[in-house]
């Protein structure tokens, strides 16, 4: 239901934030605020999830959604009141109002409580054994798509009252509304406290003291443990990282791509991304399923990627038959590498730093978002299309580094629990 809300009201958004004063320059930056504010959010939410349960801190992030949109609906009725007036060469002409101030609030209350992600990875990993983990994470990731796939189409219905773009933000804040009662009602807690002592200052809560009753796979007792010293993580991490950085090069570069230099009408670009986004459905569905019972993670890792940089490689045509060919390239190899890649970080996170890990892990993400976004543009700008070509460079070296993966998952701990001392 999270990406259904947000997919409702994104075809929206450029078209909202220019009424409200902005340009581009500030549609990208609106862009960039929600991954900005998760950077700093989703390491604390993984941390409390570890201390307090994972059910309390989905609720608490799912109600900061929840808050962001009513902040959203609200500049939709404030006045449209300009503060001041920037007209300058770099980033062109734009007014900072009101409304736009509201939107700014919102995205950025949204982000800082948006570890809800983070914090379902490891609810998941918490209610799955080894043998299933890979095949539920990547039916998780069928559920986003399938919000993607649903949220333009309603977006289309809904934005065609007279009301506007009123109409999508309320349907948008009712679905997070009815997250947050499910949340509260239906969904189980899983029990799980990792951390066998709730911390008594502020300094522990925000994390800056570390535990000392915890074990690290390999050594008897850990007296001041770090999440990076699990075995592997830094590497893990840094191929999160360098996912996502890619994936946002071509994020923002795509769509400008295709309306530029393919001719594509906005009809068109919701063709595309709706045939990949049930091409993933497909892929992340029953394809992940069966493979993940035949063929190893490393290998579905080294197979998705360079999968994804064909892809990449193909977006340099010109030829729209071919870029809509492109998408089954990539539903193919982000499908089978995304929830793979997933399994392998909550198999190294062990079940002492489930909750620490995944939020680690969404504020590189968020890191690589916000770098990816805003360069992303200003390369698009420099060299045209030839940006698919860093894209393709980046994920050929995940593919390269993801040789060591046989061996990471061979010192993956099996069990790791937690010690009293």
């Amino acid at each position: 239901m999270g990406t259904l809300g947000f997919s409702i009201v994104m075809p929206f958004l450029v078209f909202l934030v220019t009424s409200f004063g902005g340009n581009a320059i500030i549609y990208g930056i609106i862009g960039a605020v929600y991954p900005f504010f998760q950077l700093f959010g989703a390491p604390l939410l993984g941390k409390w999830s570890d201390i307090y349960g994972r059910k309390k801190i989905l609720f608490l992030s799912q109600a900061g959604t929840v808050a962001g949109w009513l902040i959203f609906l609200a500049s939709a009725a404030v006045p449209l009141t300009v503060l001041f007036t920037f007209n300058s060469e770099l980033l062109g002409v734009f007014s900072v109002t009101i409304p736009l101030i509201f939107v700014f609030a919102a995205r950025a209350i949204d982000g800082l409580t948006g570890g809800n992600i983070s914090v379902a990875n490891a609810y998941l990993a918490d209610i799955t054994d080894e043998k299933n983990r890979n095949r539920n994470f990547g039916k998780m990731s069928v559920s986003s798509n399938l919000g993607f796939i649903a949220g333009p189409a309603l977006a289309g219905l809904l934005g065609a009252t007279s009301h506007g773009y009123v109409i999508p933000i309320i349907a948008a804040l009712v679905l997070s509304a009815i997250t947050l009662v499910l949340i509260q009602f239906y969904l189980p807690d899983t029990g799980i406290k990792q951390y066998t002592e709730k911390p008594d200052d502020i300094k522990k809560v925000l994390g800056f003291e570390n535990k000392e009753c915890y074990r690290i796979e390999g050594e008897k007792k850990a007296a001041k443990s770090k999440i990076l010293d699990i075995p592997n993580i830094k590497f893990i991490l840094v191929i999160y990282f360098l996912i996502f950085l890619a994936f946002n090069f071509y994020y923002t570069s795509f769509p400008v791509h295709a309306i530029e230099k393919l001719n594509w009408t906005v009809g068109e670009m919701g063709i595309y991304f709706s045939v990949l986004s049930i091409l993933m459905v497909i892929v992340q569905g029953p394809v992940l399923s069966r493979l993940s019972k035949k063929v190893t993670e490393s290998v579905l890792i080294i197979t998705g990627n360079l999968f994804l940089v064909i892809t990449f490689l193909m977006l340099l045509s010109g030829n729209s038959v071919i870029v809509f060919s492109s998408a089954l390239f990539f539903a193919a190899g982000n499908g089978i590498m995304w929830p793979s890649v997933l399994s392998v970080l909550s198999k190294a996170a062990g079940k002492t730093f489930q909750g620490t890990v995944q939020g680690y892990a969404s504020s590189l993400g968020s890191l690589a978002s916000i770098i990816g976004l805003i360069l992303g543009g200003i390369i698009y700008s420099a060299i045209g299309a030839y940006t698919f070509v860093i894209s393709a460079s980046v994920i050929f070296l995940v593919a390269a580094l993801s040789f060591r993966f046989p061996a990471v998952l061979k010192e993956c701990p099996v069990n790791d629990p937690v010690l009293n001392s």
